[in-house]
């Protein structure tokens, strides 16, 4: 039994009151109450989208929703009601629908080629539709289409293939395994990128084939020759390759049958197993070569790519600088130029003048004034003071210079008389 907690269900589908009222059939009339009416289409809506989420799918039938969303022993009575809704809505569309509706050519183009074994066409659905929805009637949900989309855009974009326009349909089902879960959802997912011009697909010597949009480009290109040569050309070096670590594996097992024989004293046996890995190895050799030319010639087509990227770069910067020009000449130019000298000189004689200041005999006479403004300054009284002295002042009493000098003279005669 379908519980809430397997993630795919809302938390009230454990509710029993509640999804008595929701496994109830519609009433036909919706306007007897249409706010019950279109609660109850919303939930199952939601329900219907969260489970295909949930189950990473985007396709549903009705056979599928009464087997996925039985709860005790019940289906839903009205999914008819709601599938129908639904498609009239736009959230979902038959997918016979939605692979004729990408461009006119696409189903004729299509059929027994491409897409008709994955999916599930039928001639009655292509030509109109019944009252009732039949049990297998396949619909896909454009919501989880379009996440799909992106996501092996992303996956493409940020991967090792980014540099390559082309890829096989098988290198894609490898690339997009944990976006798409089947074959019929990659297919699915296809028509909504060529709805949005992001790929298209071809059919080129029985294979099909698949062309990125490329960085740069709003829309992808149809597939030319030169894209088939240089996707032949990739498929060559990816098969050389693989021949060559085989080659390269089966040398190294004769090698060492070689040895073995050798230790064993088998000589004639060691030198056929040497005949054979140096005939393995020319093989390896030569094939080798070939291998180095293809790279050397993707590397060549890869130079000129981008040589022509930056051809029309240079390109757009002439017309881009043709534009700038366009009203710009040399008399213009020189006119300008004058224009601007003229004013940077003007500009020079204001700086002279306002530099300039005040001039030497300004200065002059403002000396002048302030010399004269110190001399008033001195006190009228100052002549009458006596001159400043220049010699030691006396203290009086205190014996003069030759006072001393003639007691110093005199002295030392007193101290040699003999004493009477």
């Amino acid at each position: 039994m379908s519980n809430a907690a397997d993630g795919a269900f809302p938390a009230e589908w454990d509710d029993d009151e509640r999804m008595n009222v929701m496994f109830s059939d519609f009433n036909e009339n919706r306007e007897v109450n249409t706010t019950d009416w279109d609660s109850k289409m919303d939930f199952w809506a939601a329900v219907i989208v969260g489970g295909c989420r949930h189950r990473a799918s985007v396709r549903v039938s009705l056979q599928e929703l009464n087997r996925t969303l039985r709860r005790k022993e019940r289906s839903p009575l009205g999914l008819e009601t709601v599938l129908r809704s639904m498609a009239r809505c736009g959230t979902i569309q038959r997918e016979s629908d939605f692979a004729a509706s990408v461009d006119c050519g696409w189903l004729y183009w299509g059929v027994g080629l491409l897409l008709v074994k994955p999916l599930k066409w039928t001639f009655s659905s292509l030509v109109g539709s019944h009252h009732r929805v039949p049990l297998d009637a396949s619909f896909v949900v454009m919501e989880l289409v379009k996440e799909k989309a992106s996501e092996l855009l992303e996956v493409y974009r940020s991967g090792g293939f980014a540099s390559r326009s082309v890829l096989s349909f098988q290198e894609l089902r490898t690339l997009s395994s944990d976006v798409c879960a089947d074959e019929s959802t990659l297919c699915v997912v296809l028509l909504q990128l060529q709805r949005d011009k992001q790929v298209t697909v071809s059919l080129h010597d029985g294979e099909k084939i698949v062309k990125f949009c490329q960085a740069g480009q709003n829309s992808v290109c149809p597939v030319s020759d030169v894209d088939l040569g240089i996707y032949q050309l990739q498929r060559s070096e990816v098969l050389l390759g693989e021949r060559v670590d085989k080659l390269g594996l089966e040398a190294d097992k004769f090698k060492e049958e070689a040895r073995t024989h050798l230790r064993e004293g088998k000589k004639s046996q060691a030198l056929r197993s040497l005949r054979a890995c140096k005939r393995v190895e020319r093989r390896s050799d030569s094939l080798f070569v070939q291998l180095e030319s293809i790279r050397g010639i993707l590397d060549r087509i890869a130079q000129s790519q981008t040589d022509q990227m930056v051809m029309q770069a240079y390109q757009a910067g002439v017309s881009a600088l043709r534009l700038s020009l366009k009203d710009v000449t040399v008399e213009r130019a020189e006119s300008l130029v004058d224009q601007i000298q003229e004013l940077c000189d003007t500009q020079d004689e204001v700086n002279q003048t306002l530099s300039s200041g005040v001039t030497s005999a300004d200065t002059d006479e403002l000396e002048e004034e302030l010399k004269s403004l110190l001399d008033e300054s001195k006190p009228d009284s100052i002549s009458s003071y006596p001159e400043v002295p220049t010699s030691r002042l006396r203290i009086p009493g205190e014996p003069s210079a030759a006072d001393f000098q003639q007691k110093k003279m005199t002295s030392p005669a007193k101290r040699c008389e003999p004493a009477q």
